[in-house]
């Protein structure tokens, strides 16, 4: 069997949110999502714990893992992707990156723009053609155009939960040779390095 057939965990922490799915093809066997401004670092891995026990399975039936790799919270997309290649590394399967833009479109019409708030008056903007999707961007936001996702004006909703389009993504990918997951970081950290002076180092 190959692993596009096989079970596919997928799951997702790039906002203020802790989403998993568990599919084997398209066919859905459980999800969850559990909104929260942080603390996903402690939840995630009880609650892949908690879909994998919903289906009936345990972490050696799965055939790939599915990740969304960003644009997003900076902390948050860090979280998912290390554990993502955790996961990949210690049961010798395949970890796949989605990014968050993707996922949005997945299963809506094309052509279509995806926007993701992005904050600061910004969005996270990608355009799906008819054919291959344009190059990811951050922008002022857009006022027309067919529009998906949290930052569009009266726009579409998406047509799948995030984690389940991200775990139908990856298992069309999990037969192909696929990179390391790897955040997908569009804008540098809030974060600001330190004001102050290094310490001095004595001989």
């Amino acid at each position: 069997m190959s692993r596009s057939e096989g079970y596919v965990l997928a799951f997702d922490t790039s906002a203020a949110h802790c989403a998993a799915a568990l599919l084997r093809g398209a066919e859905v066997l459980a999800e969850c999502r559990e909104d929260m401004a942080k603390g996903q670092a402690e939840r995630l891995m009880p609650l892949l714990e908690e879909v994998l026990r919903a289906a009936g399975l345990g972490w050696s039936d799965l055939s790939a893992i599915g990740v969304g790799i960003g644009p997003g919270n900076f902390t948050g997309v860090r979280i998912a992707v290390s554990a993502a290649r955790g996961l990949a590394l210690a049961l010798g399967i395949p970890a796949i990156g989605v990014s968050t833009l993707e996922a949005l479109a997945e299963g809506g019409p094309r052509p279509l723009t995806v926007l993701e708030d992005a904050r600061r008056g910004e969005a996270y903007c990608q355009h799906f053609p008819e054919g291959a999707p344009e190059l990811r961007t951050l922008a002022d936001l857009p006022v027309t155009g067919p529009e998906i996702g949290s930052a569009a004006r009266g726009g579409l909703a998406p047509a799948l939960p995030l984690a389940t389009a991200i775990g139908r993504i990856a298992a069309r990918r999990a037969d192909l040779p696929q990179p390391r997951p790897a955040p997908l970081y569009l804008r540098g950290a809030d974060a600001a390095p330190p004001s102050d002076p290094p310490p001095v180092i004595l001989d």
